[in-house]
């Protein structure tokens, strides 16, 4: 938009100052044309008059000679015919003479009144001696249009300075003018893409640009803030009632435990269903609450070695993996490091483990494998259980997405979140002969440090 405003105004002051200035200039030319020309033809008439006291009244030709003399110390050249047209008297410069000055002393003796022409950078002027249909003969002066030229260059040039002045003054004026509405938009882009990001305590400001502009400011504040409010209440929310609902559950856990310590069988079969729905409620609670974490991360990025975090998760669940019979596999790959935030690599691969581990049947397996695609980190975790279909698939990634989950639905969830807020993807695919693959592309550290931050 700056650009464009700033074009805009370019090319409508540049018509302005070409209809302004050149016909300006054209009328100052052609007014020092008719200037130069009436000096020239007042200058002959003077001269042409004294010849005609010499040509008419036979009177001695002194005061000819004497204005002769003055034209030829101004830079004039003169030459006087006589009625005949034959040559009576001129200066020592010929430039009067010739076959143009000769024609145009028989076109004045006709009668007529030529149009001046110009011969070797002068320009001829022709008066009759005496009156205009018998004159007693015409006087011929040359005179240098140099003076003219120069006067008429320096009137193009100043025009065109003040023209480029006025161009210069209009760049300056259209780049402060484009800057001072396109800079505000350009602030208050930056400030609803930071916004969107997540940065929900962002805001624009308001004291800058048009009115128009500052209104837009405020009310893409007031927006802000309420999308924080609201955002905020919501999170509070699912992180206070979570966080309330820990206490008793666990102490109706305790109290189930105790009275299952005394039971008979019937009594003590019922309190053991009684008891899996209260640790799935208190699973459930610790998902919500992961999420409320989650979705306020705000991360910092540091460099994350991917392989020994990889590596390390791997052997970390290796004793869960075997007591359910499942085999955990970390496949070798690059030494690599990650740009994201201090233990959400460790979150995501947790997540991870542990739904692929619960969806595996006894036998199964689990690999984690990592290499570099691209820009990018490429990390999997793959398993060889049930699989899902394309409709579990479009709801993964939501909470409570897939109803056939065996745990929360919150894991996928988390790992979504996680990921995206730091600039990276994940998707989901089949792994061949069955199963289901997550697919993890995370940023590379661009700066290639091999240190790592954030560990647990």
């Amino acid at each position: 938009m700056s650009r464009r405003i700033t074009w805009t105004l370019l090319v409508l002051t540049t018509v302005l100052l070409v209809l302004a200035v050149v016909p300006l200039a054209a009328s100052l030319t052609a007014r020092e044309r008719v200037a130069f020309r009436d000096s020239q033809r007042a200058a002959t008439r003077v001269i042409a008059a004294a010849a005609e006291e010499h040509l008419s009244d036979h009177r001695p030709a002194t005061t000819m000679r004497r204005e002769m003399d003055a034209a030829a110390r101004a830079g004039d050249c003169v030459a006087v015919y006589d009625a005949s047209a034959r040559l009576v008297a001129s200066t020592e410069c010929a430039a009067a003479q010739g076959e143009e000055a000769r024609e145009l002393v028989e076109d004045v003796l006709d009668g007529h009144e030529p149009e001046p022409p110009e011969r070797e950078g002068r320009l001829l002027a022709a008066e009759p001696a005496g009156e205009v249909r018998q004159p007693a003969g015409v006087v011929v002066l040359a005179r240098s249009a140099t003076p003219l030229d120069a006067r008429i260059a320096a009137i193009w040039g100043w025009s065109a300075a003040i023209g480029a002045a006025g161009l210069a003054a209009s760049v300056l004026l259209s780049v402060r003018l484009a800057r001072w509405v396109s800079r505000p938009l350009s602030t208050l882009d930056a400030a609803a893409r930071r916004l969107g990001e997540g940065a929900l305590d962002e805001r624009a400001v308001v004291g800058e640009g048009p009115p128009e502009v500052r209104r837009l400011a405020a009310t893409f504040n007031a927006m802000a803030a309420r999308t924080e409010a609201l955002v905020h209440g919501h999170r509070a929310v699912i992180a206070d009632v979570s966080h309330q609902l820990r206490t008793p559950l666990a102490a109706l856990r305790l109290r189930l435990d105790v009275l299952a310590a005394g039971a008979e069988d019937d009594t003590a079969t019922e309190l053991a269903a009684a008891q899996g729905e209260i640790a799935r409620l208190s699973r459930l609670v610790d998902g919500l609450l992961a999420v409320a974490r989650a979705e306020q991360t705000t991360p910092r990025p540091t460099a994350v070695r991917v392989d020994e975090v990889v590596a390390e998760r791997v052997a970390a669940w290796s004793p869960v993996a075997e007591e359910r019979h499942v085999r955990l596999t970390g496949a070798a790959g690059p030494a690599l490091s990650a740009s994201l935030g201090g233990g959400h690599l460790e979150q995501i691969l947790d997540n991870l483990i542990a739904n692929a581990l619960e969806a595996v049947p006894d036998g199964g397996s689990v690999t984690v494998d990592h290499r570099v695609l691209g820009a990018s980190a490429l990390v999997r975790v793959r398993d060889d259980g049930p699989g899902m279909d394309a409709e579990a698939k479009g709801v993964a990634f939501r909470r409570f997405g897939n109803p056939r989950a065996r745990g929360t639905g919150l894991g996928l969830a988390i790992v979504h979140r996680l990921v995206t807020v730091n600039g990276g993807t994940a998707r989901l695919e089949d792994t061949p002969g069955g199963g289901l693959t997550v697919v993890l592309e995370l940023p590379l550290r661009q700066d290639g440090g091999p240190g790592r931050a954030g560990r647990r």
